[in-house]
């Protein structure tokens, strides 16, 4: 009885070790499989998504550059001498702008927005500012282009984090 417990035991450990290998050797296999199948994927993805994100990044910057006091200001001529009228006329072109920009943020990280936010908010505080202290619609392109050519617009800003996502998307 034990010599049959022995040799059953003789032939079922040869088979017992085979497969143990075989099911490890399987494993890891399909692990490989699936981990090389994923980064196939996400390959395929980064390959779609990069161009909607450089895409966005560019659409962004256009609106920093659209902001800027300086150019806004040659850009968008006063329609009257009135301060309020022209204040009104640039703050209502910046959140048209805003607004044609705003689903871009889905496309960009969050320190990325937020300081597009910030530039955006900047720019509007300042000109009301200026539009405090001034008489007159190009009095107040005066204080404003003024006040520009010594420091620079808070776009700037904003436009350091865009190239920054470029850079990291790249």
């Amino acid at each position: 009885m034990e010599d049959k417990i022995l040799e059953s035991i003789g032939y079922l450990l040869p088979a017992i070790v085979t497969g143990l290998v075989a099911y490890f050797m399987f494993s890891g296999f399909i692990k490989h499989s699936l981990t090389e199948k994923r980064m196939e994927v996400r390959a395929a993805q980064k390959k779609e998504v990069l161009p909607i994100k450089l895409q966005a990044c560019e659409r962004l910057l256009l609106f920093c550059e659209r902001i800027n006091p300086v150019k806004m200001l040659l850009r968008i001529p006063p329609i009257s001498t009135n301060t309020a009228d022209y204040l009104q006329l640039l703050i209502a072109n910046i959140t048209q702008e805003f607004e044609h920009n705003f689903v871009q943020q889905i496309y960009v990280s969050e320190e990325t927005w937020t300081a597009i936010m910030a530039s955006k908010n900047a720019v509007t505080n300042t000109l009301r500012q200026a539009a405090e202290n001034s008489k007159s619609a190009n009095d107040l392109r005066e204080h404003i282009l003024l006040g520009y050519s010594q420091k620079l617009p808070p776009t700037e800003t904003a436009v350091a984090f865009i190239k920054k996502e470029v850079r990291d998307l790249l």
